[in-house]
């Protein structure tokens, strides 16, 4: 697994070892960020279920101004760390050792606000619903934010959320991302 484009372009990244982890495809990767296009740059980003920090890593490299990086596993965690300094990256995030829910409702009670979230848990993970419930309820997610979920293509997610709506699915091999922004005014 590498960098694909950006200010760290080439780097290649450790991944964790197992099958609890299922890191996110070069070419997924690929995709995601070339729909994403500018909306990264200048953005506050956080990378759910984090794994090996690569897509937190790619956001970095093409301008993010900050990524958090939120992991339960300790593994995991400590090779994000790894591959953040394999790839001399010092300031400008932060890896949190702490499961999804607990985490979001950390950042809800302190009023802070992302502009992109990247969810992705293990495929037969049962956080789907209280991550996105959570995201939904809580004004966290920015007013023009976006929200991408990675989940199995034939593993259909909620149609919305309360007030988080989708609007884009790319569907490549087993893999879907479902996209979903805030729709404001419902409760």
């Amino acid at each position: 697994m590498r960098v694909i484009s950006g200010i760290y372009k080439g780097r290649r990244l450790k991944t964790v070892e197992g099958q609890s982890v299922r890191p996110t495809s070069d070419r997924l990767r690929e995709t995601l960020f070339n729909v994403l296009k500018g909306s990264v740059e200048g953005a506050k980003f956080v990378d759910l279920c984090a794994g090996s920090g690569a897509v937190g890593i790619e956001a970095l490299s093409r301008g993010a101004a900050h990524v958090t990086f939120v992991e339960s596993a300790r593994r995991a965690a400590a090779i994000i760390n790894e591959n953040l300094a394999h790839c001399k990256i010092e300031d400008h995030f932060r890896v949190i050792n702490r499961d999804a829910v607990s985490v979001l409702r950390y950042f809800a009670s302190y009023h802070l606000q992302y502009d992109i979230f990247y969810f992705d848990p293990p495929y037969d993970s049962d956080l789907y619903t209280p991550v996105m419930q959570t995201l939904a309820k809580s004004r966290i997610v920015a007013e023009a934010g976006i929200v991408i979920v990675e989940h199995r293509r034939k593993f259909p997610l909620s149609p919305n959320y309360e007030s988080l709506r989708p609007y884009r699915e790319i569907n490549q091999g087993d893999t879907t991302l479902t996209f979903y922004s805030m729709e404001r005014g419902i409760a």
